[in-house]
């Protein structure tokens, strides 16, 4: 409880702003609970709508959550500390497999696309008025839809997966609302449900993606929306397959008011299929970046789904940034139609380096998860302590706290800086720091 910290303040700001000053200086720890907002009303001798709007002030702020009867508590991650600030500085000498980056020498040259846009631009430069969307990328991108199975619906672009998500869900949640997630899952995204001031549920997973029991369980508790990872999820590499997506549908059939939003940034670094969830629901939003494979700077994200969700997305963005530059989008529709990636070529390179490593880890008696993608994911008893090992060892990973929940620890492995002859080395020092430390008798 409160313990001897006495939230003041007669207005709803003045109570909001008690509250956080507690929580900056430590005095209400995450995981407290709060009053009780007709019992803190009285102690203030204000109305319980007076404290109910400070309450709610909190909830966006993300300082707070609400579950129901359990009531209101601190959140146990502050909104404004991000989990990518949980990461290990690489010191000179040791090699970085934590930042996540795609490999450059996969990506592509920008140089004729770059020329393109701009002769582009020369002819017909984007104007107030014009269209949101390049109507060349939309075709392009509705015509990859079509042919992976997604639903019909309209194409709107944004500036990348999680500012796609990010107003999805604000285009249908209100804070308070629970959103269940992957678990371990994307970091970002696990930051940007509780930053919105709503509750992430997480799901358990396995290398096909969540597991139908555990959404089950999240939908049936009362998660509004389900996040899912269609193909090669950070940080494990799980690639929804079809049996498992027949399993899905099933369970989204039985909850057709939540909303879905599928997350395929894998688009173009992988070689399996995608087999879309989207038309069960009847809200769902499908998003497609192209970081990965065409380069994270180019911070675009093609975002489809039913009527009403595109619609409410694409308004809301028009009184915010308007839209994502039509140079950025005029040069990704080049990139797709001059096939500046070679899906298959990436994939592989990608799947040689990452299926090396599990490889070598399972001879030495590590389990280790990567089906797809650039990650490979390692279960450990002590994340601190591998994390520690391994750079001592001269190789800098990501910490598992970065992308966890409530599931077990382990440690990221970015395989993409990574050649042949690293694949040994670093398997035996991965083996070294996954195992538990040997206790030190005194004896």
């Amino acid at each position: 409880m409160l313990g001897e910290y006495r939230i003041g303040g007669r207005r709803a700001s003045d109570i909001a702003a008690s509250v956080e000053r507690g929580v900056a200086s430590g005095d209400l720890a995450p995981g407290h609970v709060l009053p009780p907002m007709r019992e803190l009303a009285d102690d203030l001798g204000v109305n319980p709508n007076t404290v109910a709007a400070a309450y709610r002030t909190l909830r966006e702020r993300g300082v707070i959550e609400t579950a129901g009867r359990r009531g209101s508590r601190v959140r146990p991650r502050p909104a404004s500390t991000s989990r990518g600030s949980l990461r290990v500085e690489a010191p000179p000498g040791v090699r970085d497999l934590g930042d996540g980056n795609p490999d450059p020498a996969l990506l592509p040259s920008l140089g004729e696309a770059l020329a393109g846009a701009a002769e582009a631009y020369t002819r017909a430069p984007g104007l107030y008025g014009d269209a949101a969307v390049v109507p060349r990328l939309a075709e392009l991108a509705r015509a990859g839809l079509d042919a992976d199975g997604v639903p019909a619906g309209g194409v709107a672009i944004t500036s990348g997966s999680l500012d796609a998500i990010e107003r999805v869900l604000t285009a249908h949640l209100r804070p308070g609302d629970a959103v269940a997630v992957e678990d371990p899952g994307w970091g970002a995204l696990l930051d940007l449900v509780p930053a919105l001031g709503m509750h992430a549920v997480p799901v358990a997973l396995d290398e096909d993606g969540p597991l139908p029991g555990a959404v089950e369980r999240a939908l049936g508790a009362g998660a509004r929306a389900l996040v899912v990872t269609d193909r090669a999820q950070n940080p494990t590499g799980a690639t929804v397959g079809s049996e498992r997506a027949e399993e899905l549908r099933a369970v989204l059939a039985r909850h057709p008011g939540v909303l879905l939003i599928e997350d395929d940034h894998g688009h173009a670094i992988v070689d399996l299929p995608v087999h879309p969830l989207a038309g069960v629901t009847e809200h769902w939003a499908f998003v497609r970046s192209v970081s990965k494979a065409y380069g994270p700077d180019l911070r675009l994200a093609v975002l489809t789904g039913d009527a009403l969700t595109v619609d409410r997305v694409t308004g809301r963005q028009r009184l915010g940034p308007g839209w994502v530059s039509g140079l950025l989008q005029r040069t990704v529709a080049h990139l797709w139609e001059s096939g500046a990636v070679d899906t298959a070529a990436v994939a592989r390179s990608y799947g040689a380096r990452r299926d090396a490593l599990v490889r070598a880890l399972a001879e030495r008696g590590i389990e280790a998860y990567g089906r797809t993608g650039m990650n490979v994911w390692v279960p450990v008893s002590d994340e601190t302590g591998a994390v520690t090992r391994l750079l001592r060892a001269g190789w800098a990973v990501a910490p598992g706290a970065r992308f966890r929940m409530t599931s077990p620890q382990g440690v990221r492995l970015t395989v993409s800086s990574l050649s042949a002859k690293d694949i040994q080395p670093l398997a035996d020092a991965a083996a070294q720091a996954a195992r538990p430390a040997r206790p030190v008798s005194y004896g």
